[in-house]
């Protein structure tokens, strides 16, 4: 919990403070890239901290992991251009990379499965209290001291929770020889990275059929072709190929994946929604999609208890995902009719919800499928494949609306100080809506594909503890 919550609370501080570090270090144009820098590094090395951790024991990693973020957060407040700070948030998520995974991974080690329903239940809150909070310690720092603070707040933090993983986590671990791919790693992060660079500029800084494109499609599909190559040429490659002969995990990072994509993808848009559409102040859209988390965190603590009760994790996951596909479609409705709060507020609180119902179900799932050999990886891989969701849905989103806005003639200025124009902000409403509508779809995908995931029966469970498995 302690890891969590910094790595959450550093993303929430940094993106209320994004507009006063572009106003002192300019770049306005490589702006996306201080967070696609972060989350591209910490979504590349996820895979490689569930192995290191199968290797080395999960207390050396996470130690690895907290001191090099906050080698990062020194770097990013010492950063004297915007080049120098991507670079130290690339570095920064080196370290973030292993906060998640090895924080799920420690808690499969230590809480049995028929009980650790209600502790996974617990992670949201974490994210939930750090997402108000963020906003608000990044708008009194940035203001009271300056944008460098938002990055030295990490060490007092990261000092918490050092000492208490010092403390409470002494338990040896069994370690098990492994081989390292690091090679693997690189390709599969060159293969991203060319990916998102086609969704992110494709269309607007370079023309679809311009040479940059190309090369840059070329060079992904590359990459892909050798990674396939190589992960089954090599004794342990990054991406496990018996992983995805486990059926059970196939299905939970395929609807992990899509259920992320189209949850960043648009909820990203919330705060441009509320300020640019409905006239909002920034501190007034941060308090606005409150409803969510307050919606994630009921349905997660209601969800640990009817999971240790029941054993079952399947039925409640597929009602979650049909009700969050629900929000989202309204949501989609409302944006492009100009609905009004009364209806807005309602959707987002039942979108938080329904998400709450299937994220800690879906690693709780994983982990009673796989032995306890392939229990580190494999959660590494599904945390790996839900952030690789999220990644994309945020970049292909960020591409929907500024080909949208780009193709009527609306200028990169229009969105932060021309906004009078009736049609301008007409056309942000349909662009914005076109996003949410999109990601309706892609859960819908993913609750077809969750209708397919197999129920185990859960490990130490006493109402599975006479059946077979499935």
């Amino acid at each position: 919990m302690a890891v969590l919550g910094l790595g959450a609370l550093d993303q929430s501080i940094v993106a209320t403070a994004l507009p006063r570090i572009v106003a002192d270090l300019g770049g306005m144009a490589h702006l996306s890239w201080v967070v696609t820098a972060y989350v591209l590094a910490s979504t590349a090395t996820m895979p490689l901290y569930g192995k290191l951790a199968d290797q080395y024991g999960r207390r050396p990693m996470i130690f690895t992991a907290l001191l090099t973020f906050l080698l990062g957060s020194v770097l990013c407040g010492l950063a004297q251009n915007m080049t120098e700070l991507i670079i130290f948030r690339a570095i920064q998520g080196l370290g973030a990379g292993g906060f998640m995974p090895l924080a799920q991974i420690i808690i499969g080690d230590i809480v049995p499965p028929a009980e650790r329903g209600k502790r996974q239940g617990m992670v949201p809150i974490v994210f939930a209290v750090t997402s108000v909070l963020g906003p608000v310690l990044g708008g009194v720092i940035t203001d009271a001291l300056s944008w460098h603070w938002i990055f030295y707040v990490n060490l007092p933090v990261g000092a918490v929770a050092f000492f208490i993983i010092a403390r409470a986590m002494r338990k040896p671990v069994r370690m098990q020889a492994h081989k390292i791919d690091y090679l693997g790693s690189v390709l599969l992060t060159g293969c991203i990275t060319a990916a998102l660079l086609v969704l992110a500029l494709g269309g607007t800084e370079w023309p679809w059929d311009g040479m940059a494109i190309k090369v840059s499609g070329a060079l992904a599909v590359l990459l892909l072709i050798a990674l396939l190559w190589h992960v089954r040429r090599v004794d342990e490659p990054v991406m496990p190929p018996d992983l995805f002969l486990n059926r059970t995990f196939n299905i939970a990072s395929l609807v992990m994946a899509m259920t992320f994509m189209g949850l960043m993808g648009a909820s990203v848009f919330f705060p441009l929604f509320f300020q640019l559409v409905m006239g909002a102040t920034p501190a007034e859209s941060g308090i606005m999609t409150v409803a969510m988390m307050v919606g994630l965190v009921a349905s997660s603590m209601y969800n640990g208890r009817v999971l240790s009760r029941s054993g079952k994790y399947k039925m409640v996951q597929v009602a979650g995902l049909a009700v969050a596909v629900l929000a989202f479609a309204v949501l989609a409705w409302a944006m492009e009719t100009a609905k009004g709060y009364s209806v807005i507020e309602p959707a987002i609180f039942f979108l938080g919800m329904g998400l709450g119902l299937v994220m800690p179900n879906m690693t709780i799932a994983v982990q009673n499928a796989l032995p306890l050999s392939r229990r580190g990886v494999g959660t590494a891989m599904l945390a790996f494949f839900r952030s690789l969701g999220g990644l994309l849905g945020v970049t292909a989103s960020g591409a929907i609306l500024a080909h949208q806005l780009h193709g009527q003639g609306v200028a990169a200025a229009a969105m932060a100080h021309e906004l009078a124009s009736p049609q301008v902000v007409a056309l942000y409403r349909h662009a914005i809506a076109s996003v949410f509508g999109a990601g309706a779809v892609l859960l819908l995908f993913g609750l077809i594909a969750l209708l397919f995931l197999p129920e185990l029966p859960l490990e130490g469970h006493p109402a599975n503890s006479n059946k077979p498995d499935q």
